[in-house]
């Protein structure tokens, strides 16, 4: 398993239960959207059974996902989910990819929901907060009462969740409890009393579209439905029970999923209102609607039981707000802290407050969504629509770390479970991404542009994270500037190409206008025809001169941005290489005689013996030099003097082997390993070398003892064996030059030559 370095202060303590767990997971998976999305898109492109089959279609994707899931939660125990454990397996580029990619798309959800309490009030509140008229953005009229009202919000429940842990795990359990149970309720109700009411569930797929089609696009966007169950994984530093019990809660997380989805599918379906003639042409004609009939489900809840109806379902979905609210906020700020530990320089985003909760990550948190409110509710719909290409991003990227690490530990397995996971998201991914490729287009144009704008700033901000690396930790794989740039052209060709679609079906639509008007009243001038469709034709060109436009400088940014992140991490490895020189230069030199140390002998030492070994060594020899009279300098003269006397010595043996590594073995001990020339020189240069280097007064002149050992190939099997030969050679005529000095007074230049 692998393991984090943290600080006692910087780790998360054990609190969450089962419980807690299942009600992060699937309050967090389930939303305002579950309301909404269920007729827009399940119903009304897929049908009834369309919906309900996509749905189990995506639970069996999804269920492949979480095995996955469960397998990294069994390999990485910290806080960062996906994030900690692609940083583990493929490295910090890795890590930083998935974490930006799960950062917006969790932020999205989050945004996406905070956005959605204005519309409550507006459906069952009334004008409460329509005041403070402030602008329209895309057709949404944005207040200030309901600003505040989001702000409002997500301020309280930041608050709550910087200053308890306990409390937002039994809120979220009541909550999920309450809005399971509520729905569960209200579709059991609509079962039983559907044929009394005298509706019809069919048709069962929309006509006149191929079936396998309809179902395939609900399986396509299963990411979507349940993006955020999988938010526990970034808890698993807060389990406060064993990490292989979570694949039952995780399993069961993603079964009530997709029941829910199913039962508000039926739900909606179960009742319409007398004017139509099936749920298909209610549906269809729901965007003119207003009131409860604007919610089909509520519009069920109401036909079968009243009021009640509306009131239960209302807490229900009040319960989905928050739980995605909580859910997705406390997840984010896990993230937060797991990026932050791991990077000192985001300024204390990694610590933890009085409470043991990273407060500063959740207050950031904050402070971002505390900006959504002005921009409108659309302009969050298309926010949404990016999250479906997110998710299908983040789980492939998941599987990948999977198989990589299954494969390397042998765990055959995960290996299968993760690259069947890729092949499924790539799959998905391509559908997406390929408008109309089965017959429908996967998202909007505004959605294609919001991905664009997210890879950009995605590799404006790994640029930002390489030059703060001062740990040499990113920038060692391209896979950030490869997936961010590739997914960044897709998605600009995919939005010019939605782009002009649209424009052009405009224009086909102006033409017929023009042509119904034309002879409706009368013939128009040739003329006039023609300059008509030469406008047309000049605004589709322009459209998509722009688009090409956009595209070119959009890409060049992104080519400079690689460039000068390239240029940048080649003068880092530069500076860190000459660094890594200059220490490694200090660790092998000797400070006071400039030669090589002791560490430099050993590494040297290690390269013979390979040598010996593979028997390519060449011919060589050791020399073994001990200084004479030093302590008598050191004890009259200091150590100063003495110091000099060493460095003296030093540069006299150098000069005599100027073609051999001189090395500084000990206090006043030098080793030469003779090779080349001075190896073929060496009984000559032996006498030369205990000629005594003279100083300045006579009293400081010391003499050279000096042994050699020659190789000899079969005899010596390392080269400690030839060092200990000349050592012995040394000392015998260290002792013989005492005594000689003892009877003559004067140092001798006789050399023993060991053999």
């Amino acid at each position: 398993m692998f393991s984090a370095r943290k600080e006692k202060n910087q780790t998360l303590s054990p609190y969450l239960t089962r419980p807690g767990a299942w009600a992060f997971s699937i309050g967090t998976s389930i939303g305002w959207g579950s309301f909404v999305v269920t007729c827009s898109t399940y119903l009304s492109q897929a049908g009834i059974a369309g919906a309900c089959l996509g749905l189990l279609l995506g639970m069996a994707v999804i269920l492949v996902i979480n095995h996955n899931l469960c397998y990294m939660m069994g390999r990485v125990s910290d806080a960062g989910g996906i994030y900690t454990y692609g940083r583990r397996v493929q490295g910090c580029d890795a890590g930083f990819l998935v974490a930006w990619l799960l950062l917006l798309t969790y932020m999205a959800v989050l945004w996406a929901n905070v956005s959605s309490l204005p519309l409550f009030a507006r459906r069952f509140l009334g004008t409460v907060f329509e005041f403070g008229y402030c602008y329209t953005v895309f057709g949404y009229d944005v207040y200030l009462g309901e600003a505040l009202l989001s702000i409002a919000a997500i301020i309280l429940i930041g608050l709550l969740c910087m200053r308890s842990r306990r409390a937002p795990q039994y809120l979220m359990i009541a909550l999920a409890l309450i809005f399971t149970g509520t729905v569960a309720i209200c579709a059991v109700c609509a079962l039983v009393g559907h044929e009394s009411g005298g509706f019809s569930y069919d048709p069962a797929f929309i006509p006149e579209k191929n079936e396998f089609e309809q179902t395939l696009r609900i399986a396509v966007i299963s990411p979507w439905a349940f993006i955020g169950f999988e938010n526990v994984t970034h808890f698993s530093e807060e389990f406060a029970f064993p990490a292989k019990k979570i694949r039952g809660v995780m399993v069961a997380s993603v079964l009530l999923t997709t029941a829910f989805y199913i039962l508000m599918t039926l739900l909606s379906a179960s009742a319409y209102p007398a004017r139509y003639d099936n749920w298909l042409a209610y549906i269809g004609d729901m965007n003119n609607l207003s009131g409860i009939e604007a919610i089909p489900a509520f519009y069920a809840a109401s036909r079968y039981m009243g009021g009640a109806g509306v009131t239960i379902l209302m807490l229900a979905l009040l319960s989905v707000i928050l739980t995605s609210l909580i859910g997705n906020l406390t997840a984010i700020s896990r993230l937060f802290f797991a990026f932050g530990r791991d990077h000192d320089w985001l300024g204390g985003l990694g610590s933890l407050n009085r409470y043991g909760i990273p407060g500063r990550a959740i207050l950031v948190a904050v402070i971002l969504s505390c900006l959504i409110p002005f921009l409108g509710r659309t302009a969050i719909g298309w926010i949404v629509d990016v999250t479906t290409l997110g998710a299908t991003i983040i789980y492939g990227f998941q599987s990948l770390f999977v198989f990589h690490d299954a494969r390397l530990n042998g765990h055959r397995r995960e290996k299968y479970t993760g690259a069947f996971g890729v092949a499924l998201m790539v799959g998905f991914g391509v559908l997406l991404l390929a408008p109309k490729l089965l017959s429908y287009e996967a998202m909007e144009a505004e959605s294609y542009l919001l991905f664009v704008v997210w890879s950009f700033v995605g590799l404006v901000v790994f640029r930002i994270v390489v030059s703060r690396d001062r740990e040499n930790q990113y920038g060692h794989s391209i896979i950030v500037w490869i997936v961010l740039l590739l997914l960044m052209l897709m998605t600009i060709m995919m939005w010019e190409n939605r782009e002009v679609q649209l424009i052009t079906e405009e224009s086909i639509g102006e033409i017929e206008q023009f042509y119904q008007r034309r002879f409706e009243n009368g013939a128009a001038a040739a003329e006039d025809v023609s300059a008509f469709l030469s406008g047309q034709s000049e605004r589709i060109s322009g459209a998509n001169s722009m688009g090409t436009l956009f595209t070119f400088v959009l890409f060049i940014s992104a080519v400079v941005l690689m460039m000068n992140n390239f240029m940048a991490a080649r003068r880092r490895e530069a500076m860190l290489e000459s660094e890594l020189g200059d220490a490694m230069r200090i660790g092998l030199t000797d400070s006071l005689t400039g030669v090589k140390n002791k560490n430099a002998y050993l590494q040297w030492e290690k390269k013979i013996n390979r040598q010996i070994e593979s028997g390519e060594e060449e011919p060589f020899a050791v020399v073994v030099c001990d200084l004479n009279n030093l302590k008598k300098v050191n004890d009259k003269f200091g150590h100063k003097t003495g110091d000099e006397c060493i460095r003296r010595a030093c540069a006299h043996i150098c000069g005599v082997y100027d073609h051999s590594p001189v090395f500084r073995y000990g206090g006043d001990e030098f080793v030469i390993l003779l090779l080349g020339e001075d190896y073929a020189n060496r009984e000559h240069l032996l006498k030369r070398v205990m000629e005594p280097p003279r100083g300045d007064a006579p009293e400081t002149d010391i003499s050279i003892a000096a042994g050699m050992c020659e190789y000899q190939k079969g005899q010596a099997k390392t080269l400690s064996n030839v060092f200990e030969k000349a050592d012995e050679a040394m000392y015998r005529q260290k002792n013989r030059m005492h005594s000689e000095l003892d009877q003559k007074n004067r140092p001798t230049k006789r050399a023993y030559i060991a053999r």
